[in-house]
């Protein structure tokens, strides 16, 4: 585990089921907790308020992001003012834009001006960075989430544009940096070596941090002997 103590990263769990939650809620490594509309709905998710104090149940203190799901700012104004009321630790999720396409900066404004701790979620480019920078309260906690993921997804180099983003942010001291939507492990490490400050997966990657500084020689044994017992179970036979 030398590897890992090494990280600068701070590591949140992204999911919406509540026994995954708790059982990272009970891992030490894990810094704080994210959730969005889709991941909800997939884990069959119908009383949003109810959901979310539960989830502040199992994480009393930690950071947990939850997000405005209405399409007109006036109504998220609304609702993020809402979600922040259930606990000291919630962060609201604050799309970067509306499905018009309509950016979200004055809403950002209003409410890290009021002290609501923002998380602005779906960024993708280094222009949306500099203006949701441009909408920070310098003396209010915010997040900027990039879905370095989903960029990748498109055949583009994430890190680069990560790296950039961390310079953007120092201009605003209490703003923090997320990697959102990791495909591999291998994204942690890339996110602490450009200085972002969070990276948020879901438990399937996160339960792949046992993996870290394993010897390559005894994995590499361990994938042909799991290939024989497949074949074996499988009861494959070629004649000769």
């Amino acid at each position: 585990m030398s590897t890992l103590t090494k990280l600068k990263v701070k590591l949140f769990a992204d999911g919406a089921d509540l026994a995954g939650i708790a059982e990272m809620a009970s891992n030490p490594m894990i810094g704080g907790f994210t959730t969005n509309p889709t991941l909800m709905r997939k884990a069959g998710i119908t009383d949003y308020k109810a959901f979310a104090l539960k989830v502040l149940e199992i994480v009393p203190t930690l950071p947990v992001a939850f997000e405005v799901f209405a399409d007109d700012f006036p109504t998220m104004e609304k609702q993020a003012k809402e979600i922040a009321s259930w606990g000291k630790n919630v962060n609201v999720k604050i799309p970067v834009t509306n499905t018009k396409g309509e950016f979200c900066g004055p809403l950002v404004k209003t409410l890290s001006d009021a002290g609501v701790n923002v998380n602005v979620t779906a960024v993708m480019t280094l222009d949306q960075v500099r203006k949701i920078v441009e909408n920070l309260n310098i003396n209010s906690p915010a997040i900027v989430s990039i879905f370095a993921g989903r960029i990748a997804d498109t055949g583009v180099d994430p890190v680069p544009l990560m790296a950039e983003a961390v310079q953007i942010l120092k201009s605003k001291p209490k703003a923090e940096l997320i990697w959102a939507s990791p495909r591999e492990l291998l994204n942690i490490f890339q996110a602490h070596q450009v200085g972002c400050h969070i990276i948020t997966a879901t438990n399937d990657i996160l339960k792949k941090l046992t993996l870290v500084d394993k010897n390559l020689d005894a994995y590499s044994l361990e994938t042909v002997e799991m290939f024989y017992r497949d074949a074996q179970a499988a009861g494959f036979d070629i004649q000769i």
